[in-house]
């Protein structure tokens, strides 16, 4: 196994499906050869609703809910119906179990990995093991169904199944996957509108930010460069990447595809504007004393940031606070 999917089992990525869409159809009235006559809602005291918002209301939410039996195909292939919304579940990555948590399903959980560290509440679930899976607790927790992310290669996702488990598996690769992945949650766990509540929270931030970035002056936009692993940085066909080109800024591995060992004097060559490190494993003083790269502009003035990991790693809900994180490092005060 190559040391850029090690790291991306610390990423602890995911899987993409498509996103539902939800919509009603409006009613029509005919018409009559009568003068007109005041509507209901026309005669209606104001500090009432008509009848029909309430017949609205009772309409959507009957609609969010979920249909069973539902089939779905996960990020291997593997198509699998799911007669109820499960009642136990076992997550194996922190950026599952943050979606979970999200959509309300604490009661449901029955065990967590353990590198699951929000919210709060995970740290008190049963634990199933961490890149080394306790298969024995898993079975015991008697799960009815179990998701992974990319963390858990396929190999060891057939192995559980060949247990007799319920293994739907997600691997998302951009922003737009991620909030797709946890409509899919929303769908599998009958909590749709849970699930869009957060997608909606993360598309308005996504959206702050693009605005923020259509802002900015072409002559004033940065070259960033990001190590969140000592001498690794990131390119593109990764999230990471998608935060810095969503903030307006130029990535100064944009060359490089996926996760690859730093290449020192192409990044001397991009001469970056910001440098961005992981607050937990990198040593800025590291990227200052490297040979030539005190001559960069971002060593020059000072322009290093620490990002907070978990933010920028885990394709869950707070991916996009790590996305406004990142945006407020390159352009401070630009975001309103």
């Amino acid at each position: 196994m190559g040391y850029g999917h090690t790291w991306k089992k610390r990423l602890l990525t995911g899987s993409a499906t498509l996103l539902l869409a939800l919509g009603l159809a409006a009613c029509g009235q005919n018409g009559t050869a009568e003068a007109p006559r005041p509507t209901k809602a026309e005669t209606q005291p104001a500090e009432q609703k008509p009848a029909e918002t309430a017949d609205t209301t009772k309409a959507a939410d009957e609609a969010a809910k979920t249909v069973y039996p539902l089939t779905l195909k996960d990020a291997t292939g593997k198509e699998m119906t799911f007669e109820a919304a499960p009642a136990k579940i076992v997550s194996l990555a922190p950026s599952e179990t943050e979606s979970l948590f999200a959509l309300g399903l604490d009661q449901e959980i029955v065990g967590v990995s353990d590198n699951d560290d929000y919210p709060e509440a995970a740290k008190s679930k049963p634990k199933m093991g961490g890149f080394e899976l306790n298969t024995e607790a898993i079975v015991a927790a008697r799960p009815d169904i179990v998701f992974v992310a990319d963390v858990t290669d396929d190999a060891t996702v057939e192995s559980l199944r060949g247990l007799g488990l319920k293994v739907f598996k997600f691997n998302p690769d951009t922003l737009e996957d991620v909030m797709n992945d946890i409509a899919v949650y929303g769908e599998i766990t009958d909590r749709q509108a849970e699930a869009k509540s957060v997608t909606d929270k993360m598309r308005g931030d996504i959206e702050k930010v693009r605005t923020a970035a259509a802002s900015i002056e072409e002559g004033e936009r940065k070259t960033v460069y990001l190590e969140f692993s000592p001498g690794w940085t990131v390119g593109k066909g990764e999230f990471m990447d998608e935060l810095i080109d969503t903030s307006g800024a130029v990535n100064a591995a944009a060359d490089t595809t996926g996760w690859s060992e730093v290449d020192a004097e192409a990044i001397i060559d991009a001469n970056p504007d910001v440098i961005l490190y992981s607050k937990l494993s990198v040593d800025p003083q590291t990227i200052r004393d490297r040979s030539g790269w005190n001559g960069i502009e971002a060593v020059k003035a000072g322009r290093l940031f620490a990002i907070d990991d978990n933010l920028v790693s885990r394709p869950g809900p707070r991916l996009t606070e790590g996305l406004i994180e990142v945006f407020d490092a390159i352009y401070p005060d630009k975001l309103q």
